[in-house]
């Protein structure tokens, strides 16, 4: 969600004049956009910021310096405070508000501004791509914002204070951006929200059996062009019959699914307020590979979360085991404050915390090689989204279970859907040979 922001906010600065510069040294707007999940993530955004600063006032700079975010929202005038350089903090209703903000700081209108407040109808603000302007690069997939907010309120979690309540887009509004990208030559869209399935819960309501999301994802599927669908994050309470039944009957709905389970301990998943057990999310996953046996299954998951005892850490793992995540991503955790998570007792020191996110990012990760390796010899579409990151003389694309794959190939091939044979696999990426077509 952060990217598709940032994207916005880049778009809407392209739009009324600006352009992307080569390097900081060279803009004249230096804008952060921060992210409060973890400490981490607030400490690097200060440190990065107090570098930046440092170096263009001394230099006797008049580049304006900013702040977006979970972190700007959360600590408003604090960031001032702490940091006196920083002309800009706009909070997470305000985004669309920042070109106009950027605007008045370089003509001398303000001095300083800092906007935290919340907005009505900020929810559909958040529709501006960069799709082939100021870059090289072919857009052929993009993410589209469908709600903000969250009200789940998991105890280890800030967003609900950073980002405010649920607030949903129309279905209208999302299909028309949805056809536009479409047009602009977009194949792929991933829907986003941060209880992405609580999509349209009160604004919609449920028709003919079906939710909101389920009808947001059928109107979808409707738009010439658009040949993938997939969308992050749901949660694992909000995963209806008719959400999995979808898979079964929707082709662009991609059979990969991105499930956050939190933790394997029924005990901890109570602490955490997440509304499931351990039981219900694997009779979930049961579902989904029934109807589809190829489903592709993510997670994200917290280690250390307060109270955690040797035998709750061990629930995650034998959990890890049964259901065999393709991927996922493993967290410590932080304590955030004003959290009910920050105030609980049992707080597990910080290297009890490393050591069993090392074990268990070692479980995943030979799970996840293993897997890969099984693709070796087979045939795989994927979609080519450009060159590789790591390797720009070859391509690489995507599978419908979201697998990277690169190969060597060229410019005529992005954008495409085609076949590749597997020929490598490493611990996290594929490799293939694009297939003829008699063998198509």
């Amino acid at each position: 969600m952060n990217e598709r922001d940032s994207e916005a906010v880049t778009a809407q600065l392209v739009a009324k004049g600006y352009s992307l510069a080569g390097d900081v040294d060279a803009a004249d707007v230096i804008l952060l956009n921060t992210c409060s999940v973890r400490d981490a993530a607030e400490q690097k955004a200060l440190n990065k910021m107090k570098a930046v600063s440092g170096r263009v006032r001394k230099n006797g700079s008049n580049v304006v310096l900013g702040f977006m975010g979970c972190m700007a929202q959360s600590r408003g005038v604090e960031l001032v405070d702490q940091l006196p350089d920083v002309d800009l903090v706009v909070g997470t209703q305000k985004f669309h508000r920042t070109a106009d903000f950027v605007d008045d700081l370089l003509d001398g209108r303000r001095d300083r501004i800092i906007d935290t407040d919340e907005e009505q109808g900020s929810e559909a603000a958040i529709r501006d791509h960069l799709l082939n302007g100021n870059t090289s690069k072919k857009s052929v997939t993009a993410f589209v914002s469908i709600m903000q907010g969250c009200n789940q309120y998991c105890t280890f979690c800030i967003v609900p204070y950073t980002r405010g309540r649920e607030r949903s887009r129309t279905i209208d509004d999302i299909t028309a951006e949805c056809r536009e990208l479409a047009a602009g030559g977009v194949k792929e869209v991933t829907l986003l929200g941060q209880i992405v399935n609580s999509y349209g819960k009160r604004e919609i309501g449920v028709k003919d059996g079906k939710s909101a999301f389920v009808q947001l994802i059928e109107a979808v599927h409707e738009i010439n062009g658009i040949e993938r669908i997939r969308f992050t994050s749901p949660h694992p309470k909000g995963y209806g019959d008719d959400l999995v039944e979808a898979y079964g009957r929707l082709p662009k709905l991609v059979e990969h699914a991105h499930i956050p389970v939190q933790s394997g301990s029924n005990r901890m998943l109570k602490l955490m307020h997440r509304g499931y057990t351990r039981e219900r999310f694997t009779e979930l996953i049961d579902k989904l590979r029934g109807i589809n046996p190829a489903m592709s299954i993510g997670t994200d998951i917290i280690v250390g979360f307060p109270g955690e005892t040797e035998g709750d850490f061990e629930e995650t793992l034998a959990l890890c085991r049964e259901i065999e995540f393709d991927n996922a991503f493993i967290f410590k955790y932080s304590q955030r404050r004003n959290t009910p998570a920050a105030a609980m007792p049992g707080q597990l020191p910080e290297e009890e915390i490393e050591s069993r996110h090392a074990r268990l990012l070692k479980l995943v990760d030979e799970i996840r090689a293993r897997k890969l390796r099984g693709q070796i010899g087979v045939n795989l579409e994927i979609l080519v989204e450009g060159p590789s990151r790591r390797n720009p003389a070859r391509l690489e694309g995507r599978t419908r279970c979201n697998k990277i794959v690169v190969f060597e190939g060229t410019k005529r091939h992005v954008g495409q859907i085609m076949k590749v044979q597997i020929t490598e696999a490493t611990q996290t990426t594929l490799y293939g040979e694009p297939v003829a077509l008699s063998q198509n």
